[in-house]
C-alpha cells in the first residue's frame, strides 16, 4: 500500500472508530488525511471499499499472527493461550480497528453482514483449537463453537474494560486475568 492510500486508510479507520461509519463522510476523510477527494477515489471506488479493506487487512493480521504463534505451540492449551495473547495485543495496538468491527456487527446491512462473516470466520480458528483440545482431553467436552464465541466475546470485551478503567492496562495484566478465569474454566 503506498503512502497516500495508507494515510487515507488509517484516517478512515480512526474516523470510523470515533464517529461511526455512517457519520463519517468522504470529504472529512480526505480533509483530515490532507488530500483532495480525487486522491481517495483514485485508490478506492467508494467508502464501502475502505471498510472492506479494513476488515480484510485487520482480520488477516489477526489470523496470521495467531497462525505464527500457534505453530510454536505443542498442544491446544498452549495454542489457546497464544490466541488470547494475540487477541489482547490486537485490542491494545489496534483499538480503532476493534471499535469499528464491534460497532458494526449488529443489524442486517450489507456492512454488518460482512462484519459478522469476518468475525465468524475468525471464531472458526478458535473453534478448531477448542475441538482439538476436547479430542486431546485437555478441555471439557462441550459445544466448541459456543466456547469459541465466548472466548472471542470475553477477550474483546477487554476493550470495554480498558475504556471503563480510563487507564492503560497492559496486555500481560489482561492476559493473566483471562488465563486465571477463562482458560482455567474450560481446562480439565
Amino acid at each position: 500500500m503506498n503512502n497516500t492510500k495508507r494515510r487515507i486508510f488509517m484516517t478512515a479507520i480512526k474516523l470510523f472508530a470515533e464517529k461511526g461509519y455512517e457519520n463519517t463522510g468522504i470529504e472529512e476523510i480526505t480533509a483530515v488525511a490532507g488530500y483532495a477527494k480525487g486522491a481517495l477515489y483514485y485508490h478506492f471506488e467508494t467508502k464501502e471499499d475502505l471498510f472492506d479493506l479494513l476488515l480484510e487487512e485487520g482480520f488477516k493480521l489477526l489470523s496470521n499472527s495467531i497462525e505464527i504463534k500457534c505453530k510454536k505451540c505443542d498442544n491446544s492449551l498452549d495454542k489457546l493461550k497464544a490466541i488470547l495473547m494475540v487477541e489482547i495485543k490486537t485490542i491494545i495496538n489496534y483499538e480503532d480497528f476493534i471499535t469499528v468491527v464491534i460497532s458494526n456487527t449488529l443489524g442486517e446491512t450489507s456492512r454488518t453482514k460482512k462484519c459478522k462473516y469476518a468475525v465468524n470466520s475468525y471464531v472458526s480458528i478458535i473453534k478448531k483449537v477448542i475441538e482439538d483440545g476436547i479430542k486431546e482431553g485437555v478441555f471439557y467436552d462441550g459445544d466448541a463453537e459456543a466456547i469459541a464465541c465466548g472466548i472471542f466475546g470475553i477477550t474483546f470485551s477487554s476493550l470495554l474494560y480498558r475504556l471503563k478503567k480510563d487507564r492503560q492496562v497492559t496486555a500481560e495484566q489482561i492476559y493473566n486475568g483471562y488465563v486465571e478465569t477463562v482458560v482455567r474454566g474450560i481446562t480439565k
